[in-house]
């Protein structure tokens, strides 16, 4: 079992209790917790982008939100340093939390009892993301932690290095599927621009060209809206509760089945396989030399900057056109797991030579609460942004937007830690464990305190 210094105990207590339970505070491990929070805070980075402009917008500055100047430096800076990075590690949390939830199991005598609890874990984690992802917000990504997490039960005992292969096995699949599509996008975008000079020729089209035309109307109609299209995303986003509901209900539908299964099942997949292998490594525990966390520093953001600011620069050249939005695909995982190492590199650093002590230790509060602090993050700017509350959708630039994710940051590393000075868990963290372990936790300092032995 691993301890909250990160340190593996050679004779594990026999006197103690093998009912499974949750972490005490005490067997906590702080580096994981640092980097739980800088994830959380981290995410909201580009989830908040989601929340204020429309869809496209997200990868498209042109479409909503200012493309130039302030709006365009923060769109750019955001896709080559944040990105995809902190989904990445979240993701690797979760696979490295199977690992510790299981070695203690084992230490505690109790490896017979810990495929129910995580089980149990899993499927009420995916339970909360349908809800959060119906009911408050599209962009949820618990649903597919909870869901893929149910098949990772199997790998915990492989070790580290043939876990990490697995993982990049997994992730690879992406790239050639990128590439596919984005074959297919030139070709039919080709066909469908001859047709166009066919058509002005006064030439009578055949049936081929007809169809060309129409499939990259629909492509072009779906990931490069018009003006219209846009006005109406923007005037359902502003109307009331159930107008939202109804919009977000078509997006999280497309979620949970094709983009499921073509592209986040890989990708959560993968960078949990990764994840599982590095706690067992003891990278992600703060056990690494120095020197190796610095290299994995320099080595993952070496990758990762250089290729994504190429990518990004193509695609501002090109306008942000369609074909150049699915060739980025194909570095994505490749750039984004690099940087997601340069960050748990850089954390670990941090957390190894004590460097920015206050702002850790308020770090590491966000990450004991994460699951309240995601969540939090949802109430928070669905309040702001949407029609039933301030209706600030759409209202405000890129960059503006940015701002107010700053203020949450600031807000949720004053609240987390004036939170565990009173209560023993996040507020979600203590239904999710209470609902795991099929016990009512105890929540209050004091009541945990006066429970202990």
């Amino acid at each position: 079992m691993i301890d909250s210094s990160g340190t593996e105990p050679a004779n594990p207590r026999t006197d103690e209790s093998s009912e499974l339970a949750p972490i005490p505070a005490a067997e906590r491990i702080t580096s994981l917790d640092v980097l739980r929070g800088f994830a959380v805070l981290g995410i909201l980075w580009m989830n908040i982008i989601t929340f204020g402009l429309p869809y496209w917008a997200y990868d498209d500055p042109t479409v909503y939100g200012g493309a130039t100047g302030a709006n365009l430096a923060a769109w750019l800076w955001s896709g080559v340093l944040v990105e995809g990075k902190m989904r990445a590690i979240f993701s690797m949390l979760f696979g490295a939390s199977l690992v510790l939830i299981t070695s203690r199991a084992e230490a505690r005598g109790a490896a017979a009892d810990i495929a129910d609890i995580y089980l149990r874990r899993s499927l009420w984690l995916a339970v909360f993301g349908l809800v959060h992802a119906y009911f408050f917000w599209s962009g949820d990504i618990l649903f597919y932690f909870g869901v893929v997490g149910l098949g990772l039960y199997p790998f915990r005992r492989l070790g580290p290095r043939a876990l990490i292969i697995l993982g990049l096995l997994v992730l690879s699949t992406g790239a050639p599927r990128a590439m596919l599509e984005t074959h297919r996008l030139v070709d039919l975008r080709s066909q469908a621009q001859a047709a166009e000079v066919a058509a002005a020729a006064g030439q009578t089209l055949t049936e081929e060209q007809r169809d060309a035309r129409k499939s990259w109307a629909e492509e072009r109609e779906w990931i490069e809206p018009n003006a219209e299209e846009v006005a109406k995303e923007v005037e359902k986003y502003r109307g009331s509760y159930l107008e939202i509901l109804g919009a977000r209900a078509e997006y999280v539908l497309l979620g949970h089945t094709i983009y499921f299964y073509t592209w986040m099942l890989f990708d959560v997949l993968g960078m949990m396989l990764i994840g599982m292998g590095l706690m067992k490594l003891g990278a992600l525990s703060s056990q690494m030399s120095l020197r190796a966390y610095a290299w994995l520093v320099a080595a993952g953001l070496a990758v990762c900057v250089p290729i994504t600011w190429l990518v990004c620069q193509r695609a501002m050249t090109s306008g942000f056109e369609l074909a150049q939005d699915f060739l980025r695909d194909s570095v994505y995982d490749l750039t984004r797991l690099a940087g997601a190492l340069g960050y748990i590199g850089l954390v670990m650093l941090v957390c190894r030579t004590g460097a920015l002590p206050r702002l850790s230790a308020r770090l590491a509060a966000a990450g004991q609460m994460a699951l309240t602090n995601y969540l939090l993050q949802t109430l928070i700017c669905s309040t702001l942004f949407y029609g039933y509350g301030f209706g600030w959708f759409g209202h405000l630039e890129r960059h503006q937007i940015l701002l107010v994710a700053v203020a949450i940051w600031i807000f949720q590393l004053w609240l987390s830690p004036l939170w565990l000075r009173h209560f023993r868990f996040g507020p979600m963290e203590w239904v999710w464990r209470s609902l795991t372990y099929w016990k009512r936790q105890p929540f209050r300092q004091r009541a945990a305190t006066e429970l202990a032995p």
